[in-house]
């Protein structure tokens, strides 16, 4: 068969390296990466401009610090409110399960969670695209065929309100377009269910004043005819989840039932309803992520229910994986085809692996937040699956490791784990001194054993000077680590020869 790239080379409209479809937070944050590597993109929308009413309303201090990373953090803190955390209470009010925040800010360098307006997001991503000269926006497109060649990929598009089609051309496809996306059905429609399917009412309103009695906390309301969801957002902004009992349908819900679901909270005279909608709150995986040249993230790859607050932040944590990869296989070129071919695959598969496995225990955790929120039990099983402490009924929030992949072979305790973000001592967090790249941490014990011709593949902070630095490393009971650019741990060392195995395998993969 000839490649694709050969025969529509003659009609492709545009190129870059890496084609993005979806422009919402998945997708422009994959292109702000990339723009951090040097690496061209052309994202194609669907829709002609951003969808104005409230969609995601959370994400976590880790989503931060990759909003930190392209350059957005400063303009999101204008917007954004920090949440205190989520209260689980039975029909009467009685607390079941407490999940507080940190009040203070965390060891990333941020607050805990963050509750925002998807709009606000999507704006500020945009205005940091269109000042970029390695990102190309078309927005009004929608993509009708995913070919892939042996060198390239491409993309079928039409025009909305045109009968013309285009062609657009890269290395590599990422589908960051949803839980319907066509990128998907080019590699698999095979999922993982999970099993955890119901319909909810999501009605948001805006308050016409304020009304501090509703609360900062995120409120379950467990066990009840309709367990419900109350959050606080940004500004006036709130928003209730209502679960759907079965065979409803949204067109039954006319504007006097809606008030009639939240009148317990807010009436007509304290608040307009500014959007209602029914979501079908999904728990599943997909079994391929990858195919060729081809990519998926975000809800094209995973479906959760919300009750964790983790369907944007997981889409986000794709991508912040598959960035850095993805540059790597676009920068380097190396003479033996066999060997790179072994290398492209290796570090490209390693995106599934990695991510299923961390994606899944979240979506897990969320089912079982859901069933407690069904019901009005604290039994042993029901906290054991969500992490909650017996003996304080509280929850505690959990950060899941990386599933197997880079950094296997060295068979290394800390491989996998996300590293901390302190402030350094020239007054910097980590991060802004590092940017996206690989760094060692080291104590300079270690570091002075270095052979002077040992070849250093990534930058280097010695603890000597960083103390705060020590302190991670004394957590992780090693004397030197490589941090990914995505800042999860490649490897640790307490040795000269494992700090050399070490330095060897990044530069390889890092």
């Amino acid at each position: 068969m000839t490649p694709a790239s050969q025969t529509l080379s003659s009609q492709c409209t545009s190129s870059a390296d890496v084609l993005i479809v979806g422009c919402g937070p998945t997708g422009s944050t994959l292109a702000l990466l990339l723009e951090q590597c040097g690496i061209s993109t052309l994202i194609l929308e669907r829709e002609q401009s951003i969808y104005p009413m409230p969609r995601a309303v959370h994400f976590d201090d880790h989503i931060m610090r990759v909003f930190q990373t392209i350059g957005v953090a400063e303009a999101l803190k204008q917007v954004i409110r920090y949440n205190p955390g989520m209260r689980f209470v039975d029909p009467q009010n009685k607390l079941l399960l407490d999940w507080p925040r940190p009040q203070g800010i965390s060891e990333n360098g941020w607050h805990s969670s963050y509750r925002f307006h998807q709009p606000d997001l999507e704006k500020i991503l945009r205005d940091k695209i269109s000042a970029s000269p390695l990102i190309q926006l078309k927005t009004g497109t929608q993509v009708t065929d995913v070919q892939q060649g042996h060198n390239d990929a491409t993309l079928h598009c039409q025009l909305n309100n045109k009968e013309n089609s285009e062609v657009y051309r890269g290395r590599y496809v990422v589908g960051c377009d949803g839980a319907n996306s066509v990128v998907r059905s080019s590699i698999s429609q095979q999922v993982v269910d999970f099993g955890f399917n119901e319909h909810w009412l999501v009605i948001d309103v805006l308050l016409k004043h304020d009304k501090p009695e509703l609360g900062d906390y995120t409120m379950q309301h467990c066990g009840r005819h309709r367990p419900a969801t109350y959050v606080r957002c940004p500004g006036f902004r709130r928003r209730w989840e209502i679960a759907l009992q079965p065979g409803e349908q949204h067109s039954t819900f006319t504007d006097d039932k809606l008030w009639q679901l939240i009148g317990d909270w807010v009436s007509p005279q304290e608040a307009i309803i500014e959007r209602s909608a029914v979501y079908e709150f999904k728990s599943q995986v997909s079994r391929r992520w990858r195919n060729g040249r081809l990519f998926i993230a975000g809800d094209a790859a995973h479906l959760t229910p919300p009750f964790m607050g983790q369907g944007m932040c997981a889409g986000v944590r794709d991508v912040a994986n598959l960035a850095w990869k993805l540059a790597l296989c676009c920068n380097r070129a190396q003479p033996d085809i066999a060997n790179r071919e072994s290398y492209i695959n290796t570090l490209l598969d390693s995106y599934q692996s990695e991510r299923i496995a961390n994606v899944t225990q979240y979506i897990e955790t969320a089912i079982s937040l859901g069933e407690l929120i069904n019901t009005c039990s604290t039994t042993q099983q029901s906290n054991n699956q969500a992490g909650v402490d017996n003996n304080t009924v509280k929850m505690k929030s959990i950060v899941p490791t990386l599933g197997e992949g880079l950094g296997a072979e060295l068979a290394c305790e800390v491989t996998g784990y996300w590293f901390p973000q302190p402030r350094l001592s020239c007054g910097d967090l980590l991060d802004d001194v590092v940017g996206y790249k690989p760094v060692l941490v080291v104590r300079p014990e270690l570091w002075k054993l270095c052979p002077d011709n040992l070849p250093i593949p990534c930058a280097v902070l010695n603890t000597v000077s960083e103390p705060e630095l020590a302190t991670c490393l004394d957590a992780l009971s090693v004397s030197a680590v490589l941090l990914r650019p995505d800042r999860y741990i490649l490897g640790g060392a307490t040795d000269i020869k494992a700090l050399e195995t070490l330095l060897f395998l990044a530069g390889n993969y890092v």
